[in-house]
């Protein structure tokens, strides 16, 4: 698909897509960043779509697609920190302080890495919280396992950076 044709599928539907996703997801951050994604899924594919077929109505699969995906993500991380804020709790003293501490700091963590770009998030998510291997973020971000690496280290990176700022980090030693 040459570049023009491609933009112009963009104008004309990207709108509508946007829209979309807003609606189902509910939050216009990553319904931006999804309907990007669904340009950017449908500019890889744009090859093997039969000429007959229904551009507009194949644009809403792969948003429909991305958004289910997005759920399952969500879900996934919600249980993934629930079973961390638990298992936290657990280890923490019965102290009344270091308890409202650690709900903080986990409230803290959770609102950062909430804001971290989509691809960032689901890779910092993949690796830290579930455990997954670069290759394996790498095939679910449709991405190489470096590219993979690089969110997860750009994630981390943004995280201390925000952690820092509120005096959660530890002090690191002179040298």
């Amino acid at each position: 698909m040459s570049q023009e044709a491609f933009e112009s599928v963009v104008s004309a539907h990207h709108a509508e897509i946007f829209r979309y996703l807003q609606r189902v997801i509910g939050r216009a951050g990553d319904a931006d960043d999804l309907s990007q994604e669904t340009f950017l899924r449908a500019y890889r594919a744009y090859g093997s779509l039969p000429g007959e077929a229904n551009l507009r109505a194949w644009l809403f699969a792969i948003a429909t697609n991305l958004a289910k995906n997005h759920f399952r993500s969500e879900t996934r991380r919600r249980r993934a920190y629930g079973e961390m804020r638990a298992s936290m709790r657990e280890t923490v003293e019965a102290a009344p302080e270091a308890e409202l501490v650690s709900r903080e700091t986990g409230a803290l963590v959770e609102g950062i890495v909430r804001r971290l770009p989509l691809k960032q998030r689901l890779a910092f998510t993949q690796r830290k919280i579930h455990g997954l291997d670069y290759e394996a973020i790498g095939r679910s971000l449709s991405c190489s396992a470096e590219t993979a690496r690089a969110h997860v280290f750009q994630a981390v990176r943004k995280i201390r950076q925000a952690l820092d700022g509120h005096g959660l980090l530890p002090e690191e030693p002179e040298r």
